[in-house]
């Protein structure tokens, strides 16, 4: 009939929708719209945090690539004594590591959020640094160390390595990016295993003062 009225469950779609843009929105509706911004917020500022942290280790990612195919390629290189030989003596060919850099670089721990601008001259120290022809003459985040077991004076043997290594607090902790590196075999087959990666670790500061042969650091 014309006049009759409609029961809730044949009210027009229109009317419903109407009534409940009159009703707002509930207190537990609310409150779930606030956890799920909050969930956004925090994945957002985790978010950055990552990529902050991210693009300030490239600089030791390629700091510490660098030192170590250095360190490669000098022991690559083969080597011979410079002493006079006695008439009818022979010599061999041998191979060395780089020896371990007299310090790190810089030698104090650098504050989170801050850089070091390091002097041309500490990287020539007549031992690491110098051996591997390496510098940093811009400011950096890192602080850079290389360790090693070799020797300016006596050859590489099997069981001998390298490390090169950096670190900066980063993101409320520490983070390290090394490089590891060990010999193998002797005479002609002597070989220098690489680690096929660069480690990427977090925790507490750990400059090495020996090698390292893993990325538990």
């Amino acid at each position: 009939m014309r006049g009759a009225l409609f029961d809730e469950s044949e009210r027009p779609p229109m009317a419903i929708i109407k009534n409940l843009r009159k009703r707002g929105f509930t207190l537990v509706e609310l409150m779930i719209v606030v956890v799920i911004i909050g969930i956004l917020a925090a994945l957002a500022i985790y978010g950055v945090q990552k990529y902050v942290t991210n693009s300030k280790s490239a600089e030791a990612r390629m700091a510490v690539g660098r030192m170590s195919k250095d360190a490669a390629a000098y022991f690559e290189a083969e080597k011979m004594a410079g002493a006079i030989l006695s008439v009818g003596t022979t010599v061999g060919v041998s191979r060395q590591l780089c020896p371990s850099s007299s310090y790190a670089i810089p030698s104090v721990a650098i504050s989170e959020g801050q850089k070091f601008q390091p002097a041309a001259a500490a990287w020539n120290d007549n031992a690491g640094w110098t051996c591997l022809n390496f510098s940093m003459t811009q400011p950096i985040y890192f602080t850079y160390k290389y360790t090693s077991d070799g020797s300016a004076t006596s050859a590489a043997i099997a069981g001998n390595g390298y490390t090169a290594y950096a670190e900066a607090p980063l993101g409320g902790t520490v983070k390290k990016i090394y490089q590891n590196a060990t010999i193998v075999g002797s005479g002609g087959t002597m070989q220098l295993l690489l680690a096929p990666a660069l480690c990427d670790t977090e925790g507490s500061t750990a400059i090495p003062t020996t090698k390292y042969s893993d990325c538990t650091k």
